[in-house]
Order: structure tokens, then C-alpha cells, then sequence
């Protein structure tokens, strides 16, 4: 608890500022360089406007084009819609909280931070889930998949992705279950301008174990599954072609080989996004073990990184896929403005 204070004051040869100096319980800010919180302001604000932009731009592109009307890209654009409000909604809150070490915003707003950055965590993970689920089914079996994954099917696990995702916020965060048993902890800790969430050792356990571990294995196992079958498949195509030149021969292996591309592409963005969350479940799930005693700049580096991962997203499209730098050309031209524009061919997922 901040020690009351009615103004900024000298502790040996440094300068302690405070949150609310008005308040004689006001939370202490943190005590960065003007050049070092300029800094780190700038390199947030990037990674903001990349997200909202990139995932617009996603969002725009196969909204548009009736070229990328497929049941993968309806799930990737949902995905998309989760990183753009979450640059839009979390981001920018976080970074003043982050850089200030203050909460301006109310503790009404906090609770809603707290839960929509909850929700947005879990939808990206029942996103990829879903997204792997419908790789599978592309790659493993590719006679069945037309009539197993339409589009209205890639709707329905996108409404589901987005309604687990709620049920999961609201269950822990907004009823405020991560908070039992440790009510003397936080009010230990509590100041005002602060906005904080601690979650008991029950919580972190189901959260990591649910939500982390058990989606890491069943969307690596499903990766494992299609790059083994996309590499039986290809051989078995060479093979084929041996001595053949006809062109179904060539379109098969042509779409054997795309597929596996496909597939390999959003591999990585299922590796990104274990990769950027692991340090925030890791830390989650210890620090109840060791009585909440995590210092902040881990928990700090722990939750960007989480988030910067819906940054990495649309560079990872814009890296792999023709497409996304063909539509975000058009964008960036306003062609996408011309007559019959959403005709225009692009390469489809």
C-alpha cells in the first residue's frame, strides 16, 4: 500500500511521483527517464498501429474479394476481428499502465479491461483450435472436406470460438473467481490508480492446464498428423507423375503442394501464438506458488508479449501469402474502390 502523500516527494536523491498526488493513498509511478518512457511509448504505439492496420486490412481484404470467400479464410478473418479489438480495446489502456505504472481510467473500465482482455486470449486460442481442426480436414481428407467444412460450418465454429471465449472470461474474471481465497493479498496490494488481476492457485491451474497445455497438444498433434499425410501425399504424386505429363497430373500435385503450403503457414501462426503466450501462462501459474512476489517488469514483458502476438499475425500473412499483399496493394491504391473490384482475382487460401 502507498504510504499517503499529498504531493510529490524526495526519497534520498530520487523523485517519487504518485498516481493521484491529491490522494493520501495513491499508487506510486513508476520512475522511468522522460527518454526512456518516450522510448518505450513509441515502440508501443508502433506495434498498436500495426495490429489495428494489418488486421484490417485481413478483414477488409476477404470481406471484399469473393475470391477469398472460403471456409478457412472466414475463420481467419474472426481471428482477425479478436487482434484488432484487442489493439483497439486492451492495448492502449495497457500501455499506460504499463509505462505509468497508473490506472486512469476507473475501476469500472478496469473490470471490463480485465474481462475483454480475458476474452480476446481465449477466442485466439479456440480460433487456432478451429483453424487447425479445418487444416486437418483439408489436408487428411480432401474429398470429404467440401461437404464437412463449408462456409456455414466455418461460421459456426467462429460463433463457437466466440462464445467459449466469453464463458471463459466471465466465469473466472467477471465473477470474479480468480480472486477467492486471496482477498487479503490484494487488498494488501491495492492503491489507487492501480489496476491489477491476481489469480488464485485453483484458477491459474485450470487456466494453464484448459485454455494453454491441452490446446498446445491437440493443435500440434493435428499439425504432426497434416504434414505427415501433405508429405505421403506429394511423394505419392511424384510417384504418379513418373512418366506422365497430362494436366490433372500437374493440377493435383500443383494443389498437393499448395496445401501443404497453406498448411506450413499457419503452422507458424499456431507457433507464434504458443510461443508469445507461454511466458504469461508460465507466470501465471507460479506466481500464486510463490505468494504473488513476481516483479512487475516480468509480468509486464510476460503480457506484451502476449499481445504482440496479434502483431505478428498480419506480418506472418503478409509474409506467406500472395494474396494478402496483393489485396492490401489494392487497398493501398484504392482500386479496391473501382467498379466490380471484389471480382478481381487473388490467390485464395
Amino acid at each position: 500500500m502507498a504510504e499517503a502523500q499529498n504531493s510529490s516527494v524526495l526519497e534520498g536523491e530520487d523523485l517519487i511521483e504518485y498516481c493521484y498526488p491529491e490522494s493520501n493513498v495513491s499508487c506510486v509511478k513508476n520512475s522511468h527517464h522522460v527518454a526512456a518512457k518516450t522510448v518505450i511509448y513509441l515502440i508501443l504505439v508502433f506495434a498498436m498501429a500495426v495490429t489495428i492496420i494489418g488486421n484490417s486490412v485481413v478483414i477488409i481484404s476477404i470481406a471484399h474479394f469473393k475470391q477469398l470467400h472460403t471456409p478457412t479464410n472466414i475463420l481467419l478473418m474472426s481471428l482477425a476481428l479478436v487482434d484488432l479489438l484487442l489493439g483497439i480495446t486492451v492495448m492502449p489502456f495497457s500501455m499506460v499502465r504499463t509505462v505509468d505504472g497508473c490506472w486512469y481510467f476507473g475501476k469500472e473500465f478496469c473490470y471490463w479491461h480485465s474481462n475483454f482482455d480475458f476474452l480476446f486470449t481465449g477466442a485466439s486460442i479456440f480460433h487456432l483450435i478451429s483453424i487447425a481442426t479445418d487444416r486437418y480436414q483439408a489436408v487428411c481428407y480432401p474429398l470429404q472436406y467440401p461437404t464437412r467444412i463449408t462456409l456455414p460450418v466455418a461460421g459456426v465454429m467462429a460463433a463457437l470460438s466466440w462464445i467459449l471465449a466469453t464463458v471463459y472470461a466471465f466465469s473466472t474474471v467477471g465473477t470474479k473467481a480468480n480472486e477467492a481465497h486471496i482477498e487479503d493479498v490484494i487488498a494488501s496490494m491495492d492503491c489507487f490508480g492501480n489496476c491489477f488481476f491476481l489469480v488464485n492457485v485453483l484458477c491459474a491451474s485450470l487456466s494453464t492446464s484448459l485454455f494453454f497445455i491441452l490446446p498446445v497438444c491437440v493443435m500440434v498433434g493435428l499439425y504432426s498428423q497434416i504434414f505427415l499425410v501433405s508429405e505421403k501425399h506429394a511423394q505419392k504424386m511424384e510417384g504418379t507423375k513418373q512418366g506422365r505429363t497430362d494436366v490433372n497430373s500437374n493440377t493435383i500435385l500443383q494443389k498437393v503442394k499448395h496445401e501443404k503450403k497453406a498448411a506450413k503457414t499457419l503452422g507458424i501462426v499456431v507457433g507464434a501464438f504458443n510461443l508469445c503466450w507461454m511466458p504469461y501462462f508460465i507466470t501465471s501459474l507460479f506466481d500464486p506458488l510463490y505468494d504473488f512476489n513476481t516483479p512487475l517488469i516480468i509480468w509486464d514483458l510476460a503480457i506484451w508479449l502476449g499481445y504482440i502476438n496479434s502483431t505478428f499475425n498480419p506480418i506472418i500473412y503478409g509474409l506467406f501469402y500472395p494474396w494478402f499483399r496483393k489485396t492490401l496493394y489494392l487497398i493501398v491504391t484504392l482500386k479496391i474502390f473501382s467498379p466490380n473490384s471484389s471480382d478481381i482475382k487473388v490467390y485464395a487460401v
